[in-house]
């Protein structure tokens, strides 16, 4: 079960003017499942996205990432995005590109539009061919129940090993006219920054230049996907898909304009959230962890600190088990590559709870208070390098015995 994270509610999802999304039951893997989803894009859309750096990306990101340039090239608006759950296309070979390159050929023919116009993406089990057919044979029961509404079953259609749905909505004001958007995620394994494992989808109806675009997704995911890591793996077919379907009112051209900066910070907040059901659903999650590294001379230090004490098994197994063996969070903080690191002048906190100070342990900690903070359910992690200004945040969860046994049935 997720981490205070209750089940999204239909209702609450917002529908976003532009955009249409129709779920099947196709049998990819397992029988009576949602396992397809399309997304229907109005003509006016403007599309953008980041994806996996693994360089074993999968097929589907191949095609999606050659569709993204052949847009810009030739002016061919994005017209629907189309997703399998159940097998990821990955490790497959030119058979997976040819499987993927047919799920847009055949998705084309029923929308009346170029196969360049679709953007394919898959989850699942990766080394096994895509059942193509199985796949093809879906998408006219998808199209049949296209709704606007539709984002709940959008967020179960592509699930793997969650245990819920993701998904959320906002609303922003803009010159006094209103910008909907709603967005859904999935993931929870193989999950570790740059770009972070998972697939993620946020709508929103106004008007945004392609530039502008291509800028608010990089730097959306910089701050909420590329901040969250629960296992260290990144996987093969992680995407984090922006879409302005330009059915509003509002109008973003510039990215130094006041609406911009409206705009960036509601979808920067909406993909934080869509980030955060991730982790508090990761596999056999029972905690969600905030590492907050402050005080250091750079970004990119405070990010390898905060990631080196997020990744650690060490850590992790301490905080599923309540154990304030806080040596653990030092060692990882000395192991993270910074080479001049002066430790003699770090601290560290477990929520209000001094535990280290100028680089040994606080004479006032006493471990009864670090247990009750680490008993808790959501704990934040506190370091401070005395080294500048900069800060960065990531976010990961505990490592327990279900992880293990989700991982090793996981083909089962």
């Amino acid at each position: 079960m997720a981490v205070n994270s209750p089940i999204p509610v239909a209702a609450d999802l917002k529908p976003v003017a532009g955009i249409r999304l129709g779920h099947a039951e196709a049998g990819i893997r397992k029988a009576n499942r949602k396992d397809v989803l399309v997304m229907e894009l109005a003509p006016t859309a403007t599309v953008s996205g980041v994806f996996t750096t693994n360089r074993f990306c999968a097929a589907p990101v191949q095609v999606s990432k050659a569709h993204l340039e052949g847009m810009h090239m030739a002016s061919a608006p994005i017209r629907a995005l189309v997703v399998n759950t159940g097998n990821a296309n990955a490790g497959t070979g030119d058979a997976g590109l040819a499987a993927a390159n047919a799920t847009c050929a055949a998705l084309a023919d029923l929308l009346g539009c170029e196969a360049a116009q679709i953007l394919p993406f898959s989850t699942g089990v990766i080394l096994e061919p895509l059942p193509v057919d199985r796949l093809v044979a879906g998408l006219p029961q998808a199209i049949a129940n296209l709704k606007e509404d539709n984002w709940f079953f959008a967020a179960e259609s592509i699930m793997t090993t969650d245990t819920q749905p993701k998904a959320a909505s906002a609303t922003v004001q803009i010159g006094g006219k209103t910008v909907t958007m709603t967005g859904i995620s999935k993931g929870a394994g193989m999950i570790k920054p740059n770009m972070a494992t998972m697939l993620g989808y946020l709508a929103l109806d106004a008007k945004v230049a392609q530039p502008v675009l291509d800028h608010l997704v990089k730097q959306a995911a910089d701050k909420s996907f590329n901040c969250i890591t629960i296992d260290g793996d990144t996987s093969t077919n992680d995407s984090f898909m922006l879409i302005a379907t330009g059915a509003g009112e509002v109008e973003v051209n510039e990215i130094g304009s006041p609406e911009y900066a409206q705009l960036a910070k509601a979808v920067i907040d909406l993909s934080q959230k869509l980030a955060h059901m991730i982790i508090r659903d990761g596999e056999g999650a029972t905690k969600f962890m905030t590492i907050a590294v402050e005080e250091g001379r750079d970004i990119e230090e405070c990010r390898k600190i905060a990631y080196s004490i997020a990744h650690s098994p060490l850590v992790k197994t301490a905080f599923f088990a309540s154990d304030p063996n806080l040596g653990r969070i030092l060692a990882a903080i000395g192991y993270a590559g910074v080479t001049d690191l002066d430790v003699s002048k770090l601290n560290l906190y477990l929520d209000d709870v001094w535990v280290a100070k100028n680089g040994g342990r606080n004479p006032d900690y006493r471990e009864e208070d670090g247990q009750r903070v680490m008993k808790q359910s959501e704990i934040t992690v506190r370091v401070k390098l005395a080294r500048g200004n900069a800060s960065a945040t990531v976010w990961t969860c505990d490592l327990s015995h279900d992880y293990v046994s989700i991982n090793a049935d996981y083909r089962s």
